[in-house]
Parts: structure tokens; sequence; C-alpha cells
């Protein structure tokens, strides 16, 4: 018997939920979205939904535990993508990118960077706006993970 991943996705402001409820449906996997309580909305009833504490740290950790080898989270959260790859878990951003052992210590090193330019008062302009063709990536980008698994 094969493995068959959970998609588990950062839900607090995650853009794709469409997508992956779409494709969890197309390749028969559970999708979970952990959130917040303070952002407890759920119009999509297919999905598992978890509610965690504000705590600003409270769904990375949830993710964290709840992870395995294998699994597919959504998230844009750089650090949350490091240590679940570090459990084998495959990372994929919003906008389509996936997060693996040959990019996670360079965006460790710029998020880093841009921490310490905060902190001295100089701010960039933020993350590009999120677009349809971000959209068309991500969805391909999880099409592409999942039919690995499903041997498509």
């Amino acid at each position: 018997m094969t493995y068959k991943p959970s998609i588990i996705v950062d839900g607090d402001a995650c853009p794709v939920k469409d997508e992956c409820i779409a494709c969890a449906k197309e390749f028969q996997v559970d999708v979970v979205f952990v959130a917040s309580i303070k952002n407890k909305t759920n119009k999509y009833p297919e999905a598992r939904w978890i509610y965690v504490d504000w705590d600003k740290e409270a769904a990375d950790l949830y993710m964290m535990n709840m992870a395995k080898k294998d699994d597919i989270a959504v998230t844009s959260d750089i650090g949350l993508a490091a240590a679940l790859l570090g459990k084998g878990v495959c990372v994929l951003s919003p906008k389509g990118i996936f997060y693996n052992e040959y990019n996670i210590d360079s965006l460790l090193f710029m998020r880093h960077t841009a921490a310490k330019k905060r902190r001295k008062g100089v701010y960039s302009k933020g993350p590009k706006a999120f677009t349809e063709n971000d959209r068309k990536n991500f969805h391909n980008s999880l099409v592409k993970i999942l039919s690995n698994f499903a041997g498509k």
C-alpha cells in the first residue's frame, strides 16, 4: 500500500485555499488548514480545520507536530519551511516555489538580512503582489507533487 500524503496548509492569509481543495479532491488526499482562532472563518467545509491560539508561533508549532515525512506543507514562512524540510516534508510556497535543501539556506539568509535592516529602521517594499500567474504556478507545482505520489 502506498502512502497518501496530507496537504497541511498554513491557513492564515493563504491565497491558494481553493487550489488546495481542488487538488486534494482530484488526488483523493486530505487537506488540513491550520489557522489561529482569531481568523475563524470556514468557507471550506470539505477540509479539516484546526484552530490554534493566536500566539505568534502556535500554527507553526502545530504544523511541525502534525506533519509526517512525505506530507505536503503550504506556507510562505521560510523558518517553518526549513523546519519542515528537516522532517522530510515537501514544502511549497503559495506562489508555487519549492523550498528545498538547495535554496533554503539562501532564503533564510535573506530573511535574516532583511530583519537586521528592519531593526536599523530600513524597510523594504515588501513582497510583490500575488498574481494569477502565481496562482497557476502553485496549482501546477502541487499537481506535480501529488502526481508523483499517485504514480501518474
